[in-house]
C-alpha cells in the first residue's frame, strides 16, 4: 500500500507532538539522573579508578581455619587523629562484613591485650612526636604477638585496617564529583553560609580517606591485600564561599564505609557490584 505523505496542515501538527515528544523524553531521563545521583552509591558502573587488589590464592588455600582477628592497629603509621576516631567503628563494620562472608572472628582484644603486653618489652614502635614507625621493633611485636596466638587461640590468620588519607580533585564541569579508589562522591557542604561563589576554585586538592586492608596467615604471609574508598573529608566552607575545611561529620556516613570495604576486599570476598574492569 503507497503510504500517503503528511499534508502542509498536518506537518506543523507533527512537529508539534515531536516536540512535545522530544521535551517529555529529555524531562524524564534528568528526572531518572537526578533519581540516581539521589539514592545511595553501592558498587554500581565502571569505575577506572578501582583498584587492582592483590590476592594470593596459593597462601589462601592453605589456610586450615577460617578464625580471624582484626588487629587494633595499623600496619603502617598511623592515622591521623580525627581518623583514628572512627577506627572502632570502621573496624566493627569490617568484622560484620566478614561474618556475613561465613568468617568466625574473634573479638579483637585478643590481639589488643597480647600487643600491649608486647609493647611492654620492646618499646612503642610508633614514635609519637614524629608518627614514624620503627619497623625493627614492630616486626618483633607483631611476631611476638602472632606466637602467642598460635599457642594460646585457635585463630589463623590475622586482618589489619588501616584508615589512610589522599589527595583527591573534582571534575570540571556541571557535574562536581570526585572518583577515588573504586567510588564516587559528590561535594560535602558546610557552613550556614549562603553557598558556593563563582569564583570557587574547583581544581584544588581535597582530602579523602581510604581503606587499605592486609591479610596475613599465621606465618605471616601475606594472603591479601587491597583498598576501598570511603569518604571525602574536606567540605566546601559556605561562611566563606571560597574555601574548602574540614568536615565534622568525618567518616559517619555507613553506605560509604560499607562500600569502601566491600571494594577493599575484591576479590578474596566477591563484591556483587564491584566497580572495577570486568
Amino acid at each position: 500500500m503507497r503510504r500517503r505523505q503528511p499534508s502542509s496542515f498536518t506537518k506543523p501538527l507533527l512537529l508539534g507532538r515531536f516536540k512535545k515528544l522530544e521535551q517529555f523524553c529529555v524531562t524524564s531521563l534528568l528526572i531518572a539522573g537526578l533519581a540516581a545521583c539521589g539514592s545511595a552509591t553501592v558498587g554500581g558502573g565502571y569505575n577506572a579508578t578501582t583498584p587492582s587488589n592483590i590476592f594470593e590464592p596459593a597462601v589462601f588455600d592453605q589456610l586450615d581455619s577460617r578464625i580471624v582477628v582484626v588487629a587494633n592497629i595499623n600496619l603502617g603509621v598511623p592515622s591521623r587523629n580525627y581518623l583514628a576516631k572512627r577506627e572502632p567503628f570502621v573496624d566493627a563494620r569490617v568484622t560484620e562484613y566478614l561474618e556475613s562472608a561465613g568468617y568466625d572472628v574473634r573479638p579483637q582484644r585478643e590481639f589488643s591485650q597480647r600487643w600491649n603486653n608486647a609493647v611492654l618489652i620492646y618499646g612503642d614502635p610508633v614514635d609519637p612526636t614524629t608518627g614514624r614507625v620503627n619497623q625493627k621493633s614492630f616486626i618483633q611485636i607483631v611476631q611476638a604477638v602472632r606466637d602467642q596466638l598460635r599457642q594460646q587461640t585457635d585463630i589463623g590468620s590475622i586482618v589489619f585496617t588501616d584508615i589512610i588519607e589522599k589527595d583527591v580533585y573534582y571534575e570540571q564541569g556541571l557535574n562536581r564529583v570526585t572518583r577515588f579508589d573504586g567510588v564516587t562522591r559528590k561535594p560535602a557542604i558546610q557552613g550556614a553560609g549562603s553557598g558556593v561563589t563563582a569564583e570557587f576554585d574547583w581544581s584544588r586538592a581535597v582530602s579523602a580517606a581510604s581503606l587499605r586492608v592486609a591479610w596475613f596467615n599465621m606465618d605471616l604471609e601475606r594472603l591479601f591485600s587491597g583498598e576501598g574508598g570511603m569518604e571525602v573529608t574536606d567540605a566546601v566552607d559556605t561562611r566563606s564561599g571560597t574555601a574548602f575545611v574540614r568536615r565534622r561529620d568525618i567518616l559517619e556516613n555507613e553506605t560509604h564505609i560499607d562500600e569502601g570495604i566491600a571494594i577493599a576486599f575484591h576479590p578474596i570476598i566477591p563484591m556483587k557490584n564491584w566497580p572495577g574492569n570486568p
